[in-house]
């Protein structure tokens, strides 16, 4: 199909703009790659000593060998400080027990840039969105951090989320929503990311259980207790029952399918969980559609990030559903992500069922999350964060696939943007891109212009144009 007038999208960072200018920088994103729209964040930066503020790019759980394509500050990683990009307005925020992040001597000096760059790029017929966390106020507190069956909070997440129930939280959202467009009412709307429960790491996957969910599920009619209960029983069989002989059908031709379904009604607690995520996830849309619609106008966009099918039956992100209050999805093609998973499951299974066949074991996880075209022979260190000049081990096949999956599964309700990462070696970039080119997705988002060299930006106008 032709792709000369599919959507286009880049996000940028602010330390990019700041680094190589407003114009230049949209030069490359529209002049010189043809991108339709432009996402953006809200803070900016300032290199930083060693252990102070953030490292970038984000270590992934310390997993990330990442580099940026473009420098800052001369360098491809570092630390950075980071400040608001403008006065939020206390007012906004009275029924929230989160306060914005106070504006200091950085928000004074290069504040202004933030604006900036959303004139400028508005001036040149680009949508302009602002990028922020689903359910991340600053300073998240444990009461309002997602919970394991147990009632612990899970260790090492790669994802700093809170509960999408959490009534807290969503006075946050509504009050960060009414804050943003009375700072930047250019923008077209807002990229929620994370509006669901990541699985990076296997007790990512098994998040949430805390009081705001609980109060939640028993207040539209979910049996919490049972819930708990059931999938608490299948996180420890997770960790110290798991045998090689329930591997067997999993790692099948056929990935276990009956297997998948025959399971599912044996626990009707565990396939009521899924149920239940969705309906949260799907419900924290709505709270999100109804704050841009009060605060911005009903005709300002609510644009969601996502992950893939089958990842998203466990994070809760029903696409048919999300269509109701979603002006457009993106699920993403992150296969450095994938290959991640692979690896943080892998070890820790291992590690908690002695005994286990490795090489069974990574074709069982390969198969249900649909990673390959046939069954692999490998084993858990094949897979992992891939170094920068690394090709990302996962085929065109399944990722074809799930983007199927992705417009079948929104049944036409919404606009299905595939999220591409510009992560990884130029070659490798363009197998990805050119998948999307070939698919029917109705567009495509790149994530992130850091990572897009000169030559990927060329890439992108040659694939996509």
């Amino acid at each position: 199909m032709s792709t000369s007038k599919r959507f286009l999208g880049i996000t940028v960072m602010s330390p990019f703009f700041q680094n190589e200018g407003v114009e230049r920088t949209l030069d490359n994103i529209a002049a010189r790659a043809g991108a339709t729209a432009v996402a953006a964040n809200t803070s900016v930066t300032a290199p930083a000593n060693e252990g102070e503020g953030s490292f970038q790019p984000p270590d992934d759980a310390g997993a990330s060998v990442r580099l940026f394509d473009r420098p800052l500050w001369g360098k491809q990683a570092l630390w950075l400080r980071s400040s608001p990009g403008h006065q939020a307005n206390l007012n906004y925020f009275a029924e929230s027990p989160y306060k914005p992040r106070a504006a200091d001597d950085l928000t004074e000096k290069e504040g202004h840039v933030i604006g900036d760059f959303i004139r400028a790029a508005k001036a040149r017929g680009l949508k302009v969105y602002i990028q922020t966390g689903a359910t991340q106020p600053p300073g998240l507190r444990d009461e309002d951090t997602p919970r394991l069956p147990d009632s612990r909070i899970p260790q090492g997440r790669m994802a700093n989320v809170g509960s999408a129930a959490s009534p807290a939280i969503r006075a946050w959202n509504r009050a960060w929503v009414r804050d943003i467009f009375a700072a930047y009412p250019q923008v077209d709307g807002i990229r929620p990311d994370w509006p669901e429960y990541p699985c990076y790491t296997l007790d990512e996957a098994f998040q949430d259980f805390g009081a705001p969910v609980a109060t939640w599920a028993n207040e539209h009619g979910f049996d919490f207790a049972r819930i708990q209960r059931e999938v608490g029983q299948f996180y420890r069989y997770l960790h110290g029952g798991l045998a090689n002989a329930d591997l067997l059908d999993f790692a099948s031709a056929d990935r276990g399918k009956f297997t998948i379904a025959r399971l599912l009604n044996q626990f009707p607690g565990v396939s009521e969980w899924f149920r239940l995520k969705a309906a949260l996830s799907t419900d924290l849309l709505r709270d999100w559609r109804a704050a841009i619609s009060a605060f911005g106008g009903p005709d300002k966009e609510l644009a969601a990030n996502a992950f893939m099918p089958p990842f998203s039956h466990l994070t809760g992100l029903d696409f048919h559903a999300a269509g109701d209050c979603c002006a457009s999805i993106a699920p993403k093609l992150y296969t450095m992500h994938w290959s991640l998973i692979i690896k943080f499951w892998g070890d820790l299974l291992l590690a908690k069922n002695p005994g286990l066949d490795e090489r069974l074991l990574v074709r069982a996880l390969v198969n249900l999350l649909d990673l390959a075209d046939e069954p692999v022979d490998a084993v858990i260190d094949d897979y992992g964060y891939p170094e920068p000049d690394e090709p990302h081990p996962i085929p065109n096949g399944p990722q074809a696939r799930k983007i199927e999956q992705a417009l079948a599964a929104a049944g036409g309700r919404t606009p299905i943007y595939a999220l591409v990462h510009g992560y990884g070696p130029v070659d490798d970039f363009r197998r990805r891109l050119q998948l999307v080119a070939d698919s029917p997705a109705h567009g495509v988002w790149i994530n992130r212009y850091g990572y897009l060299s000169d030559e990927k930006l060329d890439v992108i106008r040659e694939v996509w144009s």
